[in-house]
């Protein structure tokens, strides 16, 4: 699983073999959510947030 990016402690993660759709987690400070990316026609039409199991969530503003 690649890492993406790291800034002030957050680091995004590509996990290529997991699952569809394509998706990326962040982590930090023991936090964990995955952002699922929905592209169509070569189109980030939308972007959908979700937890991810025995961690505790970003807090999304």
């Amino acid at each position: 699983m690649p890492k993406l990016y790291e800034y002030f402690g957050l680091i995004v993660m590509f996990y290529a073999n997991e699952h569809d759709p394509v998706h990326v987690h962040g982590k930090s400070q023991g936090r964990e959510s995955r952002a699922e990316i929905v592209v169509i026609n070569g189109i980030v039409t939308e972007v959908r947030y979700s937890t991810v199991a025995g961690k505790a969530p970003f807090g999304l503003a």
